[in-house]
């Protein structure tokens, strides 16, 4: 068997173990020595888990991942994860839909504390759906809202996911989360968009609700101003070169610290509970990494890229075509793989060629994540949809779906238009490094 035909069974059997529930991380990291062993040796598969297993965990930069994790979960102790949601309620809940555009807001403030999908849409839902069903609000419509506005959490610095694809893909963070703003800010507003078209046509939807004064919105203000400061002095100092990742990382600790000395909070059960999650959440990401190199390095082996990448300049296909029919497969395999399952799996094969084909890997990465959020909320896993349906037992699987379906066609034109206009990607970080 060629080393080819050995890659393209071991992407068949990852699958096949993903598909039967297969932790991630182990499935690469099996997949990845079970590989190595077969096209080189078993002892050179060793060597290389071992070489990768002591260079992931002692790799300084690696640092930046718990530390941002700590400082969300300290944020999270802090109490910011309603003080979003709330803020843009009584700024905008007056107006038709407004709710739905609060949620909208709540999910991009919070996503930047997160990082995480699915954390932004089970927060601000727990917070904003019951607030929309009692103002009227079509479930299933405040649903969909909420499942497309939690997927900001994977775009919006700084990016638990970005994070994961700068490591594997050895990027710049900073240049990576620079390069997130723009399609970040233009994604919410395409959400946005919708909103307001859908509430113009049926106003019934998303029904107004009663004006909240002046004297009772600033104070909902100054209750998110100061985790809002913070994060932006720690992505603003990342990008224009005050501190390097590791650096902001930990500026935003002591500052997440100071805020819940300031609010009151810092106990040693928050403390405590906050460093707890923070290394039950990073031990697995590590494994996850670990396994990824192990399988990047398997497929690079079998010389599958090189192959993938020659049969493409054969075609003399346009690079947009190219990434249209990358696009197509990403969407496919997410359908019934999660999103960092797809991201790791796909990076080492789909990277090598759009760089051929004369794509910035920075681009690259904002592509792959706007791409895997399109699999959170895109039948039939849907992972958003799940948890929004944990949280509203009472609304149907399909009753959200069908909520979703404008927000997903938000979302493709949004996708279309990064892939027709990189600049909403490369803009930014070219401006901060010039």
């Amino acid at each position: 068997m060629t080393p080819a035909l050995i890659g393209l069974a071991g992407i068949a059997v990852l699958l096949v173990m993903l598909a039967g529930g297969v932790p991630i991380g182990v499935g690469l990291l099996l997949v990845g020595l079970g590989g190595l062993a077969v096209t080189i040796s078993p002892e050179a598969a060793l060597i290389k888990g071992g070489v990768v297993s002591f260079e992931v965990i002692s790799k300084y930069e690696l640092g930046v991942l718990p530390l941002f994790l700590l400082m969300a979960h300290i944020c999270f102790a802090a109490g910011a994860s309603r003080d979003f949601f709330d803020a843009a309620a009584k700024f905008v809940g007056h107006r038709r839909g407004g709710l739905a555009l609060a949620s909208i807001g709540g999910c991009a403030g919070f996503g930047a504390i997160s990082g995480s999908s699915l954390a932004t849409v089970a927060t601000i839902s727990s917070a904003a759906l019951p607030e929309m069903r009692k103002a009227g609000y079509n479930p299933g419509f405040a649903a969909g809202a909420l499942a497309a506005g939690g997927t900001l959490g994977s775009l919006t610095p700084p990016s638990g996911a970005l994070i994961v694809f700068g490591i594997i893909a050895e990027q710049s963070i900073g240049k990576l989360f620079a390069a997130a703003i723009v399609p970040g800010v233009t994604q919410a507003l395409s959400y946005v968009v919708a909103i307001l078209i859908l509430c113009t046509l049926d106003p019934a939807l998303g029904p107004a609700t009663e004006r909240v004064p002046w004297r009772r919105r600033l104070p909902a203000l100054r209750k998110v101003a100061d985790i809002l400061a913070l994060i932006l002095f720690v992505i603003g100092g990342l990008m224009v070169g005050w501190f390097t990742p590791t650096e902001a990382a930990s500026v935003g600790v002591v500052g997440a610290l100071a805020l819940l000395a300031f609010r009151g909070g810092f106990t040693a059960a928050a403390l405590g509970e906050a460093i707890r999650t923070t290394l039950r959440t990073a031990g697995m990401i590590y494994v996850v990494i670990i396994g990824a190199l192990v399988f990047a390095t398997f497929i690079s082996v079998t010389g599958i890229t090189e192959a993938l990448s020659g049969s493409v300049t054969s075609l003399h296909a346009s690079p947009v075509v190219a990434i249209v029919a990358m696009t197509l497969v990403l969407l496919l395999l997410g359908s019934f793989l999660d999103g960092v399952a797809l991201m790791l799996l796909t990076t080492p094969i789909f990277l090598p060629i759009a760089q051929q084909l004369g794509y910035s890997p920075v681009w690259f990465g904002i592509f792959l994540v706007r791409t895997m959020e399109i699999g959170f909320v895109h039948p039939p896993l849907g992972m958003n949809i799940y948890v929004l349906q944990g949280i509203a037992k009472d609304l149907s699987l399909g009753t959200i779906f069908r909520g979703v379906i404008p927000f997903l066609v938000a979302d493709f034109l949004h996708l279309a238009c990064l892939i027709a206009f990189p600049a909403l990607a490369l803009w930014l970080p070219g401006l901060v490094a010039g």
